[in-house]
C-alpha cells in the first residue's frame, strides 16, 4: 500500500477536495485557491487560464467572472469545463472535469458585496476580454464609476458566478520514483453515487 494511501481515503470526493484545499491554505505560500480552468472555443479550441476558487459546495466548486469575459461566453455556449488545482508545498493536484451553470443570484450578491470597494468598481469599469488601447482609459473609467456609484455599489447584471458541478475527479500525489498514485472518481448520475478506482501514474 501507498505511503499516501490516507490521502485518498473518503467516499465523497467534494470532502476529499475541502480538506486537501484547507491543508494547502497553511503551506501555500500564494493563491492556494487559484485553478487553472479549461474552456473550449466555438472551434472547439481549447482555452485555459488562472481564476481563484472561491467555494467547494456538495456539489460544485464556485467561481466568478465577468459574463462578457471569453470564459463565460465558452462556458455558456457549451455548459462544460475542466479545472485543475496544483499545490506544489503538497505536492498533489486535483483534475475535475464536469458541467457548468450560472451563479447569478442571492449568493453571487452576497459575494460581491464582500469584496472590497475598489475591486466592485473595477467590475464595473473593465470590459473583460475586450481590446483596451491604454490603461489610462481604464484607470479612468474605474474614477469615472467611483464617483458614480459611490461606497456601495450593487453587484452588475454582467457579473456573477458559475458552478461547475463535477461528473469526474483526479486526486493525484507526488511519489517516490515518479510512482504516482492517482484515483479517478466517475458519478454514476442515475444512482448520484460514485465509483472509485486507481490509475497507473
Amino acid at each position: 500500500m501507498s505511503d499516501n494511501a490516507e490521502l485518498f481515503l473518503g467516499d465523497n470526493p467534494f470532502e476529499i477536495a475541502r480538506k486537501w484545499l484547507k491543508e494547502a491554505q497553511e503551506t501555500e505560500i500564494n493563491d492556494p485557491n487559484a485553478m487553472a480552468l479549461s474552456t473550449v472555443d466555438p472551434e472547439g479550441m481549447p482555452n485555459v487560464r488562472m481564476v481563484l476558487l472561491k467555494d467547494i459546495e456538495d456539489d460544485a466548486f464556485v467561481f466568478y467572472t465577468n459574463y462578457g469575459s471569453a470564459k463565460a461566453q465558452e462556458l455558456d455556449a457549451s455548459g462544460k469545463a475542466a479545472l485543475v488545482l496544483h499545490w506544489k508545498s503538497l505536492r498533489r493536484q486535483i483534475r475535475v472535469r464536469g458541467t457548468v451553470v450560472r451563479e447569478d443570484g442571492d449568493v453571487a450578491d452576497a459575494y460581491f458585496q464582500s469584496r472590497p470597494l475598489k475591486s466592485r468598481i473595477g467590475a464595473y469599469a473593465s470590459k473583460q476580454s475586450q481590446v483596451l488601447e491604454h490603461k489610462s482609459d481604464l484607470v479612468k473609467r474605474v474614477a469615472k464609476f467611483g464617483l458614480k456609484l459611490g461606497a456601495n455599489p450593487p453587484r452588475p447584471e454582467f457579473w456573477g458566478g458559475y458552478r461547475i458541478q463535477p461528473t469526474e475527479f483526479e486526486f493525484w500525489s507526488d511519489g517516490a520514483f515518479r510512482l504516482h498514485d492517482r484515483f479517478n472518481w466517475k458519478s454514476d448520475v442515475d444512482v448520484n453515487t460514485w465509483t472509485k478506482v486507481r490509475l497507473n501514474p
